[in-house]
């Protein structure tokens, strides 16, 4: 493939940069676009996954035909068949007509399934069947149909660690990955960060018609060294944030600091080890738990050893006569405190279910401390779903349904 076909392509789709491996898989879209070969994209969130589908449609004989990008994981868990397949008239409650799906829409086309790691196990049985003959059955009908499309996937999770957890079809996981096409991350792309600024400052300079922001050299070593979590997404709506806001338009590195404030979760302390020897957890519930019983516990080991040092007034001697900042000497209550076992821990696993039972009552349920996060999240982005999940870390589906479980309507 000629260099100026990969030039001419992310000119036409609007792809910014010169990384090696970003060439090579655009590379590897234009070839295979001519055939029918089913194509998984992997790669984090706000890489710029959806770009792919649309070269690879637009370079095969299907881009005449209907290109339907899908989300798998904003459509609910109870509509998606319907969705996709579509169904009968009164198959189910609210189905008053007949519906055509997204595989019988898209006949002779090209399907784009974005997260498609979010599909529940009985829909990945159903897309299975596409793939391997060509047919889907429709909610609450019994005749096979027939459909001729062209299936491009797209996730940000490991679907073989989501294979080991039984969360995804092994069958379908070596369907869909034909070919694979990974998408580097931004922090891989170092020489590409400030290029995507810089198009990013001239865009929103014309749309907002100020003049464009630019860094200086400090600040542009900072922009490089970031390790940009949320990738393009979160580049291209920093520079949009400091195009509007910043009076100055040569932005300093105190300046650009105060945008990329988000912490490196690397840098972050862990607040449970994931090393060899650490235990794992089967979900985020189990996690919560011991959480939960680890703080107690610690709570009450510190309000065993804090009556002891301030009631034992001989050992506290003042060492200053100041009013304004008194200060005192524990010396003697530390080396006491020496002398004494270590303290004995025991872990959430470890803790009898008669144990158990006292120790929950007390504590605030999870139940209370997941609605109350999600509350506060969906508050935060003024009702928004989708930006309110990506700040919980979750599906866009998954906070569908803690909102109907909870009432949150």
């Amino acid at each position: 493939m000629a260099v100026i076909d990969i030039q001419q392509v992310k000119q036409r789709f609007g792809i910014i940069g010169n990384y090696l491996l970003l060439n090579r898989e655009i590379e590897k879209a234009l070839l295979i676009a001519p055939t029918d070969l089913t194509v998984l994209i992997s790669g984090e969130s706000g890489v710029g996954k959806e770009v792919f589908p649309q070269i690879i449609h637009q370079n095969s004989v299907r881009k005449h035909g209907s290109y339907i990008a899908v989300n798998c994981g904003a459509i609910p868990e109870g509509t998606i068949d319907s969705e996709l397949f579509g169904h009968e008239k009164g198959s189910f409650t609210g189905a008053l007509a007949e519906r055509k799906g997204y595989f019988e829409v898209a006949d002779k086309g090209t399907i784009f399934l974005d997260e498609v790691g979010e599909l529940p196990m009985a829909t990945q049985a159903r897309l299975l069947r596409v793939l391997e003959y060509g047919e889907f059955i429709k909610v609450g009908s019994s005749k096979v149909q027939k459909t001729d499309v062209r299936i491009v996937a797209a996730t940000n999770v490991d679907l073989l660690k989501a294979i080991r957890n039984g969360r995804f079809r092994e069958d379908l996981f070596y369907r869909l990955n034909t070919v694979p096409i990974n998408i580097p991350s931004l922090r891989e792309r170092k020489e590409d960060i400030y290029l995507l600024f810089r198009k990013f400052s001239s865009d929103f300079a014309e749309k907002y018609h100020v003049p464009a922001i630019h860094l200086t050299n400090d600040a542009k070593e900072i922009l490089v060294k970031y390790r940009w979590p949320g990738n393009i997404r979160e580049l291209k709506n920093i520079t949009e944030r400091m195009s509007i806001f910043e009076q100055e338009r040569e932005v300093s590195t105190e300046r650009l600091k105060t945008y990329l404030s988000t912490p490196d979760i690397e840098q972050l302390p862990a607040i449970i080890p994931f090393n060899s020897d650490s235990k794992s957890f089967a979900n985020e519930r189990e996690i919560l738990y011991q959480i939960l019983f680890d703080m107690r516990r610690d709570i009450s080991d510190l309000k065993k050893l804090v009556p002891g040092l301030l009631n034992n007034n001989t050992n506290v001697q003042p060492v200053s006569e100041s009013k304004e900042t008194p200060s005192y000497s524990f010396i003697d209550n530390y080396n006491s405190l020496e002398q004494k076992e270590p303290v004995q821990y025991q872990y959430a696993d470890e803790v009898s279910e008669e144990e158990k039972e006292p120790e929950l009552e007390k504590m605030l349920s999870l139940e209370e401390v997941e609605k109350e996060m999600i509350i506060k999240a969906l508050e935060r982005h003024g009702g928004k779903r989708r930006n309110a999940a990506q700040d919980l870390k979750i599906s866009e589906r998954t906070l569908y349904r803690k909102i109907k479980e909870y009432g949150l309507e």
